[in-house]
């Protein structure tokens, strides 16, 4: 019987519903925008979080990267047309992080050269390199084709090199690279290999180069024997040199729970040997830890804005019930005269703003679902919806249309039948 009763309760919100079937679609709307704002925020929210992640784990969860960092422009002094600039990481660090640091599972020195690349007539603006074969192993890199270089290389002091795909692409748009020679700086190389291409992030910049386009690695040894550590900056008017020993130190730890223990151990180091703040360390584990804690803030008040709109589309929802109740009044008066009870009339009007919220979170799901779809596939802003986020924007529409239907169904039943049935 109660079965039958809440059937019948259902059927008749339903059939009252359809009579005015533009308001109740209307009304539906607020429901329907609130609840795939909340999907598409979240999911919005949660590829941000996703990409950011990945990212920085390209860069080594387990790695800590030391980098030299150009200290503030000193103005030349009267008619100085040339100076010498030294800064940054020197020899010495990298000695003392290969000799006294624990848990150090492999080191990598990186030298970034101011040197043009060319193949021909083709110029291009890319990072130069020069760092040991176990880069590649350390940073995870992938070789796309050809091989990396080797020890061999290394010890021999071998013209070689490695390119990223957006160099092979620059000079070599016809043809493949491997075996060609092309010119870094006055000197010629043969590309023995190409790297898979990578995503720069903002905590990842090129530091000397600015303004790059892919990068290009050579022998750290070879890179010392022809370039040796002056760098040469030409502008209008003057000429600026730079000595770096090294741009970049890559520490491999050997395990995550002592990478807070070696970068704490270089932050140390470093401040006590360097006079000026001419470093900075970067810790990809932190810098994912940050961005999870990001991510939790950024689903919030995500999920905040877009629940303000669900909000609204239930304040809709009680305004055009109410408006129904008013309406209704004398239906309302000739049901209690016929017998029914004021919980009928609850159940009546109650379900008609379930109804109402329901069919809204339906079709909010389905519009949310499809609307980082289309954002994905028409940007290149990763987007994903996680299982809960449907379920839980569903629940949210479904919970607000009861709420905001039980004061106008409570309103309805507690009208006097007889006032009820005077009402015109």
């Amino acid at each position: 019987m109660k079965a039958w009763s809440f059937s019948r309760a259902i059927t008749t919100g339903v059939r009252s519903l359809m009579l005015h079937k533009l308001r109740s679609f209307l009304t539906t709307l607020g429901v329907l925008f609130g609840t795939a704002s909340v999907i598409a925020m979240l999911a919005i929210g949660e590829g941000a979080s996703y990409e950011a992640q990945r990212q920085y784990k390209e860069l080594g969860s387990q790695n800590v990267i030391l980098r030299s960092v150009k200290p503030p422009e000193v103005p030349n002094q009267g008619n100085q047309r040339s100076r010498v600039l030294t800064y940054g990481l020197t020899d010495l660090d990298y000695q003392r992080v290969d000799e006294t640091f624990p848990a150090v599972d492999r080191l990598v020195p990186v030298r970034q050269l101011q040197q043009e690349v060319r193949n021909g007539a083709r110029v291009i603006d890319a990072r130069v390199l020069a760092t040991l074969p176990v880069w590649q192993e350390v940073t995870g890199r992938m070789v796309w084709e050809g091989r990396f270089f080797s020890a061999t290389d290394e010890t021999s002091q071998n013209a070689v090199c490695v390119i990223g795909t957006e160099v092979a692409r620059a000079l070599f748009p016809l043809e493949s690279p491997l075996g060609k020679r092309m010119k870094i700086g006055g000197d010629y190389y043969t590309v023995i290999g190409t790297l898979a291409s990578r995503v720069r992030t903002g905590d990842d910049p090129a530091k000397a180069g600015q303004d790059t386009t892919g990068e290009v690695l050579i022998p750290f040894e070879t890179a010392r024997k022809r370039y040796g550590k002056l760098q040469v900056k030409r502008r209008a008017g003057s000429m600026d040199m730079e000595e770096i020993d090294l741009n970049e130190i890559v520490i491999r730890v050997d395990a995550p729970e002592n990478v807070e223990l070696v970068a704490d151990a270089a932050r140390e180091m470093l401040a006590r040997f360097h006079q000026k703040r001419d470093y900075e360390i970067v810790v990809p584990l932190e810098l994912i830890a940050r961005t999870e804690a990001t991510k939790r803030i950024f689903s919030i008040v995500l999920g905040s804005i877009a629940g303000i709109s669900l909000l609204v589309g239930g304040i809709g929802i009680m305004n055009v019930m109410l408006a129904t109740v008013t309406e209704r009044t004398r239906e309302i008066g000739i049901r209690r005269a016929l017998g029914a009870k004021r919980r009928h009339i609850v159940s009546q009007f109650l379900v008609e703003t379930v109804v109402l919220s329901v069919g809204g979170g339906l079709l909010g799901v389905l519009f949310g679902l499809l609307g980082p779809w289309i954002v994905s596939t028409t940007t290149d802003m990763v987007t994903i919806v996680t299982p809960t986020a449907p379920l839980l924007a569903f629940l949210i529409s479904a919970g607000i249309g009861v709420v905001f239907g039980l004061y106008p169904a409570a309103r309805a039943a507690k009208m006097d039948p007889v006032e009820a049935l005077r009402h015109e």
